[in-house]
């Protein structure tokens, strides 16, 4: 039973999702220009160790991104985010008890963001390093330091109408690894590791398609 509910179910989302099937293409067929990031469609989380224990996993919620982008020439394409550090969500099972995700967004000890109200990331290079992989630098502000960070890029499809909005998009995951001491946020290392992941799951969507001028 359990096994018909479940192919019933793909079917019928199939069968909805029939009537705005597209061809996914390659990147180089895409539309130059400026493309922002589908909020809904998109994540930061970050993980860094806990006593050895366990790799403790939250993330940003508020998160924004435009990326300017070169289909043909995509080392020249550019991305820039801002992330609102008080937007923190650790799942903290103790709500009654205090307000652990406040604590970490405010705590002087820690992201101090009434101090640093933003972080932003500005990309400076991309270098090609596979067919769909890549490897972007940029300029990573974080409680008032700026320091480089490469995040290694995977280009994951694009469309130039994507099913349902119809707006061209393309989608990337990216992943990077900082020292959180080097942007002078130390609290309790090692014991909470200073090693901290970084992962983005993004789609970005050219809201008003662009001519070529």
């Amino acid at each position: 039973m359990f096994r018909t509910l479940v192919l019933t179910t793909a079917l019928l989302g199939t069968t909805a999702l029939a009537p705005y099937a597209q061809e996914m293409v390659a990147l180089k067929d895409m539309p130059a220009g400026t493309y922002m990031l589908d909020k809904s469609h998109a994540s930061l989380t970050f993980s860094l160790s806990h006593m050895g224990l366990s790799n403790y996993t939250a993330r940003f919620t508020g998160l924004e991104s435009t990326l300017t982008l070169n289909p043909t020439a995509p080392e020249q394409s550019k991305v820039t985010a801002r992330v609102d550090p008080a937007s923190i969500e650790t799942d903290f099972p103790y709500p009654e008890k205090k307000d652990f995700d406040k604590e970490l967004a405010t705590g002087k000890d820690w992201l101090n963001s009434t101090a640093f109200p933003t972080i932003t990331f500005t990309s400076t290079k991309l270098v090609k390093t596979g067919e769909k992989t890549g490897k972007m630098t940029g300029d990573l502000t974080f409680m008032g330091v700026t320091k480089p960070l490469t995040f290694d890029v995977t280009f994951n499809g694009a469309y130039t109408k994507k099913p349902i909005s119809g707006n061209p998009a393309v989608g990337f995951s990216a992943v990077a690894t900082l020292k959180r001491s080097e942007w002078g946020l130390s609290t309790y290392v090692p014991m909470v590791g200073d090693e901290v992941t970084l992962r983005l799951e993004t789609e970005f969507e050219q809201l008003t398609p662009q001519r070529p001028e």
